[in-house]
């Protein structure tokens, strides 16, 4: 993070102005809360049509698999068809033989043409079994990596959208997309989609065969198709709001169960455990009740579309008998064609239920897609400068900016800083100290204005760069399940185990490292809670020292340690602030009475600048917080 050198600047008409604002307006599936918008009673999915469309055009690159699959899968479909055809001959045989016999014919049954078809039969099957392995272990590759690009391209869109995106949004929605509703799109690909080929091969094969064998019977079968398709289209018309409920809901029952585990000795220390069971409850309430209906509606497809196949198969059952007596069918093809009969019910009803499948996995893919479809952050320049030696000449230029755009924070914000200049920003909550720091890193961009460094304008660099050139401690620790080594190490991966104990010694942190069980070897759980708030803030002070940045930030670094820490503290910060530009944000005014200068802010503008004895020699606002804060320690 200490590259230092002299941006490459050709010409001063190459410092471009600040990218124009982009005004980001959520999604409609961001609305509302941070979720996707509730379904009312009786509506629809939104872009149904265009989320299966992007479905399949999303796997356009497996077009060939999956034509190999669905070839595959016809072959073996076919292979299994024929199979009723051969077993209905080796039944006329049988039946034949057994006449023979009966009449007194010498020449009885023959066992040898029998046994021939049986074979036919049995290498039949066998080769269709085989390609059923074949076609279930591509389709299965194909979900696999459909999945495994789903999750990589999600985890890549997480880090391209601007942190504005997470102001509107949940971490349990983000997760729920990643995990619920991609291993819904993936296992609709792995089950049903060769299942769906298959059945409609089935569909259409069967219904050769059966008109082969006879017409009239085939169309007392085909009386159950209209009644199968209008029992299809009515779950179609009603389940899919059902299941877009279910999906949605079950990102907010997670975002949820995120949050309370997040913030659960919070939650404790406030008694806040019937409020977040009764949420939970409502939120779980709404899931079952939308999950129980769409369930519903998939359950009635079954035994509805297998009475009414029942009712086919007597009617073909009366109709085969009568033209068996008359001598116009023979017993081979009655077996045969009630054989057909029940295979034809079978992809009928696959199909159903696919179709049924089909809608959650809609409901999935529109969820995914909108989150991969959301506005990313603005591109980096086609031809960065590359920050060199970094003097630490920071200019904040008519800067405007407001988290909404219809609600401004910072109006009008002008300011030079000198390099090595240490510029304390000090006002009320809500003044915008922070929101400059992130400004100043491009966390967000600005409605209009420019932030210059060393007089150029950061929307030249590229984010990486233009971030490699700061180090900061925040009011709010951030460490990792890892080692503390490697916790320090974050800031600069390739030092070398001395640097890292260099700088922990730096922050007045390697003595209590020292005294924990394995040292600088010590495995920090999930959130660092098996160390103190105060620890926390010095390996990540020692992070910052390690870094080496040419200019510093410091939000509050100090908030979480006692007073004889801090004193450690603010000597090491006064060490490793020399020669560095360096903005404090600070509440405890006392500790940046040896600023060089100090921006008091009130409502997104600076209302009054200078050194400590001199804006407490105006006896202005900041006099007024200063003194405020040392009747508030009287009165305590």
């Amino acid at each position: 993070m200490n590259n230092q050198k002299q941006p490459e600047v050709k010409k001063p008409a190459e410092v471009g102005g600040a990218q124009p604002p982009v005004k980001r307006i959520p999604s409609p599936s961001m609305q509302r809360g941070g979720g996707p918008a509730a379904l009312m009673p009786g509506e629809k999915a939104r872009n149904f049509k265009a989320s299966m469309k992007q479905l399949l055009a999303y796997l356009g690159k497996y077009k060939l698999a999956i034509l190999v699959v669905m070839l595959i899968a016809s072959v073996s479909v076919v292979f299994s068809i024929f199979g009723p055809k051969i077993l209905g001959q080796a039944t006329t045989a049988l039946y034949e033989g057994v006449s023979r016999m009966i009449a007194g014919d010498p020449r009885g049954i023959d066992f040898a043409e029998i046994s021939r078809f049986l074979l036919r039969v049995l290498a039949l099957y066998l080769g269709s079994a085989l390609l059923d392995v074949i076609q279930g272990f591509m389709m299965t590759s194909i979900s696999a990596d459909i999945t495994y690009r789903f999750r990589k391209e999600i985890a890549e869109k997480i880090n391209r959208l601007p942190l504005s995106f997470f102001d509107h949004i949940t971490h349990g929605e983000v997760l729920s997309r990643i995990t619920n509703d991609v291993d819904t799109i993936s296992q609709t690909l792995n089950q049903s989609l060769s299942q769906m080929i298959t059945s409609l091969v089935s569909v259409i094969g069967i219904l050769i065969m059966m008109f082969t064998i006879n017409v009239q019977m085939t169309l007392i079968a085909l009386t159950i198709v209209p009644l199968s398709l209008l029992i299809i289209r009515y779950v179609v018309k009603h389940s899919q709001r059902y299941f877009r409920k279910q999906q949605e809901y079950l990102g907010h029952v997670n975002g949820h169960i995120e949050e309370v585990y997040s913030g659960h000795i919070v939650i404790k220390a406030f008694n806040g455990e019937a409020e977040s069971i009764a949420k939970m409850k409502a939120l779980n309430e709404t899931l079952y009740d939308s999950a129980w209906k769409s369930q519903l509606h998939s359950a009635f497809i079954m035994p509805t579309m297998r009475f009414i196949g029942n009712l086919g198969y007597v009617a073909v059952a009366i109709l085969g008998g009568y033209l068996v007596i008359r001598k116009e069918l023979s017993i081979g093809n009655i077996q045969a064609f009630i054989q057909y009969m029940r295979s034809f019910q079978q992809p009928l009803m696959n199909i159903a239920n696919i179709s049924n499948i089909l809608q959650q996995t809609a409901a999935a893919a529109e969820r995914v897609f909108e989150f991969l479809n959301e506005p990313e952050e603005s591109p980096d320049p086609a031809e960065p400068l590359v920050p060199g030696e970094i003097k630490g000449a920071v200019e904040f230029r008519n800067v405007r900016f407001g988290y909404d755009p219809d609600r401004i924070i910072i109006k009008d914000f002008s300011v030079k800083v000198e390099p090595g200049q240490q510029i304390a920003i000090v006002g009320p909550t809500g003044a915008g100290k922070t929101t400059l720091v992130k400004l100043l890193m491009r966390f967000y961009e600005l409605n209009s204005g420019q932030i210059l460094i060393d007089g150029v304008d950061i929307t030249r660099f590229r984010r990486a760069d233009l971030r490699n050139i700061f180090g900061m401690v925040l009011q709010d620790t951030w460490l990792y399940n890892g080692t503390i080594r490697e916790n320090i190490r974050y800031g600069s991966q390739n030092a070398s185990d001395e640097d890292v104990v260099r700088a922990a010694d730096t922050a007045y942190a390697d003595h209590f490292i020292r005294t924990l069980p394995g040292g600088y070897n010590m495995l920090l759980n999930e959130d660092a809670t098996n160390i103190s708030a105060g620890q926390k803030q010095l390996l990540t002070i020692a992070r910052a020292v390690l870094s080496d940045p040419a200019i510093l930030i410091l939000d509050e670094a100090t908030s979480s340690v006692d007073t004889r820490t801090e004193v450690l503290i603010q000597k090491a910060m006064n060490k490793l602030m020399q020669g560095r530009t360096s903005f404090i944000i600070a509440h405890r005014l006392s500790t940046i009475r040896n600023a060089d200068r100090i921006l008091v802010l009130r409502d997104g503008d600076i209302v009054e600048q200078g050194k400590h004895e001199e804006l407490l020699a105006q006896n202005g606002f900041y006099a007024e917080l200063y003194n405020s804060q040392f009747v508030l320690q009287t009165n305590y």
